[in-house]
């Protein structure tokens, strides 16, 4: 019998959403949704698990297919960090519900901001997706994961996780290179690989930092990672709650679409629109950005 584990949920949480978003069609290969469940192999307390996830009632049900759970606590941790379960989203709808412009992000009620928990992975995809498309980025992560991740096999189908940065710090540039990787990019990641590995920088340490301005500042200063990729680490990585990527794509896509924001104009505008949503920045960037599918 699989160990299984009920998260309760909270108000305003809506599991088919979540299930949408992870669900893009963009061959993520660190996930897998099927049947209305998601599959994902993660590495906690030093075990691989295999977890199946869904939502049967008013609840999340987490049943761990393969693997030892050597804490629940730390497993239940882990996935109310990344379906965001314990945020209060009450303020944000209201935030919205005064903005008519933004009334069509009101469709998406309970879709939480889905992180990426492995601190090294977040910082990882930031820069993997610079400058390129969204299709192309996760041609390259898929290349990467499944040469140097770890994988589990289960019901014959194998899945992976994201490599750790001990691995990733000893990859020769010319390895990543041949995955399509540039060679500054396949730098950067082998350098920023070599600073986690070593401890010189962690989700902790940044964490520490008083101020979402001196995280900042921290990431901006490591060779590879500009504003865009300091901003998305943060948001995706720590959920910080007021970062702004400046210059996305797809932001700056949604601002026009409901808010006539183009991307010509200063950035003052954007901040302008942004400044009623203190506290709400980071979420309010998420909804945007998925705005652009529904």
């Amino acid at each position: 019998m699989n160990p299984v584990f009920q998260i309760k949920l909270p108000e305003l949480f809506s599991f088919s959403h979540c299930l949408w978003y992870l669900d893009r069609n963009l061959d993520d290969c660190t996930h897998e949704v099927l049947d209305g469940k998601v599959r994902k192999l993660i590495g906690l307390d030093g075990s691989k698990l295999l977890l199946e996830i869904s939502a049967p009632e008013d609840f999340l049900l987490v049943e761990v297919l393969s693997g030892k759970v050597e804490d629940p606590d730390s497993l239940v941790a882990y996935v109310t960090d990344w379906f965001d379960l314990d945020r209060d989203l009450k303020p944000f709808y209201k935030l919205i519900a005064e903005d008519p412009d933004l009334h069509p992000l009101l469709k998406l009620e309970g879709l939480r901001l889905i992180g990426i928990p492995d601190f090294f992975e977040a910082i990882s995809w930031g820069i993997i997706g610079q400058q390129i498309n969204l299709s192309f980025a996760y041609k390259m992560k898929r290349r990467l994961t499944e040469h140097y991740g770890e994988s589990l096999e289960y019901e014959n189908k194998r899945y992976f996780m994201f490599p750790g940065p001990e691995i990733v710090q000893q990859i020769p540039v010319e390895d990543l290179k041949a995955f399509q990787f540039s060679g500054r990019k396949a730098e950067y990641l082998i350098g920023i690989a070599a600073l986690l590995a070593s401890g010189e920088l962690s989700k902790e340490k940044i964490n520490a930092l008083q101020s979402e301005e001196l995280m900042l500042q921290k990431l901006i200063s490591i060779r590879g990672v500009g504003e865009w990729t300091a901003n998305y680490t943060l948001l995706k990585g720590l959920k910080t709650p007021n970062n702004i990527p400046y210059g996305d794509t797809g932001l700056d896509t949604a601002l026009l679409k409901l808010k006539g924001i183009e991307r010509k104009q200063n950035r003052k505008a954007v901040d302008a629109f942004f400044e009623r949503f203190a506290g709400w920045k980071s979420y309010l960037v998420f909804y945007l950005w998925q705005s652009l599918r529904s």
